[in-house]
């Protein structure tokens, strides 16, 4: 059976040179691609594959929150996230989230093979110019060492959202829940931050890798 795989990037160029590279192999299928995180859970809950590629930087749910939602769910799906993004925040959390592996775009091309075989064979794989998080070994946890973790999924999903500009109203019909809930979510996440103001709220996502200025 060929390893099935799911492509999550919202640039539609990116998602066709991975689905060339991947086809080449003889053993591997794109199975499903998706241009943000909402839509990346959907088709894997839809597809099933055996592997998803993920980007980190995209509208309206962040790979790293789609990670964590899909590995929620369906905890055979291994996750490689292929970004340009290379803090050690965004390693941190991309790892809590549940992803087994983590490459940069910009050094990738092929070794995007390698971290697929790696991650069916059960390993762990950081591209290069990667670190590792401390003391991080297959199947152990990863203590927790980020702000973003005293936020419940829903206030990190409102975050994203109300950083990048979109309205309550708007918010409210993206997560199907009431303005007024919209509300109670983001006065909390403000004061959980020690945040006052929208534009600090803005500068705190960019920072801890929510949203993206690219």
């Amino acid at each position: 059976m060929p390893i099935r795989i799911l492509i999550a990037d919202d640039h539609a160029m990116v998602r066709q040179g991975l689905k060339m590279i991947l086809e080449a192999q003889s053993d591997m299928v794109v199975v499903g691609e998706a241009g943000e995180g909402r839509e990346a859970l959907v088709q894997a809950k839809a597809l099933k594959p055996d592997v998803i590629i993920m980007d980190i930087a995209m509208p309206e749910l962040n790979g790293i929150e789609a990670t964590r939602m899909i590995c929620d769910c369906l905890p055979t799906v291994r996750v490689i996230i292929l970004t340009m993004h290379q803090t050690n925040e965004h390693v941190y959390r991309a790892m809590q989230a549940g992803a087994r592996a983590y490459l940069l775009k910009e050094s990738a091309g092929f070794t995007i093979i390698d971290a697929v075989r790696a991650v069916m064979r059960g390993r762990l794989y950081f591209g290069e110019g990667i670190e590792a998080p401390n003391k991080l070994k297959s199947g152990s946890h990863i203590p927790s060492q980020s702000p973003l973790d005293s936020l419940s999924r829903r206030e990190r999903e409102t975050l994203q959202l109300v950083a990048e500009g979109t309205s309550n109203a708007a918010i409210a019909e993206i997560l199907h829940i009431s303005p007024k809930s919209v509300e109670t979510y983001r006065s909390r996440l403000m004061l959980k931050l020690g945040v006052s103001t929208v534009p600090d709220l803005v500068k705190f996502a960019i920072q801890h890798g929510i949203i993206s200025l690219q």
